[in-house]
């Protein structure tokens, strides 16, 4: 076949490829899909067929757009999922998005994988292959939270969440140094009623960022409680000792 009537893999141009992104995302996913070889011009399926190459890897969110181009050329458009935090799982780590897909660990290194809050507490193993939900709302509840925390993970020195209750009341708590933890309550999306959002929660931590508590007020902090001192300002209570 001649060149100007098939379209090779040099031939077709990748973009959006986030930064985290470190394997050869376009190779992988055309050679999956048995496209390396070339695809003919005049294939009628030929933009669904390469949407679909690029659908299947693990990284990729969504395809956004697929444009052909003369002479043989293509240039397609992808979101990226991005990891959000590890799960802790026997023998070491496993990276999902806020959603709770796992996403390939090639990727990572135990330097990079350290960059990003542990969800403990996962005794499941992924339903499915790299790419597809992990399938235990353990793992989504906690990957919901890690984005919800966002940046206040670094700057509290937060690095785990973990469930606590039972009864089939699932409460999450941020562990720091010790002895910092805090209390977070349910997983966003999922208060209890009565319970404060997620965004008053978020803004309690911020305000204990402003002000970070003395060392022996940090073994139990409850942000889903809300106090005020004699002086007008908000306090995060502590949860009393049993």
């Amino acid at each position: 076949m001649h060149h100007d009537v098939v379209l090779m893999p040099e031939a077709v141009e990748l973009r959006g490829v986030a930064s985290w992104v470190r394997c050869d995302l376009k190779t992988e996913a055309l050679r999956a899909a048995s496209l390396d070889g070339g695809l003919p011009l005049d294939d009628p399926e030929l933009s669904r067929r390469l949407a679909r190459a690029f659908e299947m890897h693990p990284w990729v969110k969504l395809v956004v757009d697929v444009s052909l181009r003369h002479p043989a050329a293509a240039t397609v458009e992808v979101l990226c999922r991005e990891p959000v935090a590890m799960v802790g799982v026997k023998g070491g780590l496993l990276a999902v998005d806020a959603e709770g897909v796992v996403l390939p660990s090639a990727d990572f290194t135990a330097e990079s994988a350290s960059l990003y809050p542990r969800i403990a507490g996962v005794e499941s193993s992924p339903q499915g292959p790299e790419g597809s939900a992990w399938g235990d709302p353990i793992v989504e509840e906690g990957a919901a939270l890690a984005l919800a925390v966002g940046p206040e993970w670094k700057q509290l020195g937060l690095t785990e969440c973990r469930p606590v209750g039972k009864y089939g009341l699932r409460r999450w708590e941020l562990v720091g140094p010790p002895p910092l933890t805090i209390l977070f309550g349910s997983a966003p999306g999922r208060e209890q009623p009565g319970e404060p959002s997620a965004a008053t929660k978020i803004a309690r931590l911020r305000a204990l960022e402003a002000d970070p508590p003395a060392a022996d007020e940090q073994s139990l902090l409850d942000l889903t409680q809300e106090t005020v001192d004699a002086a007008g300002g908000t306090v995060i209570p502590s949860i009393p000792s049993p």
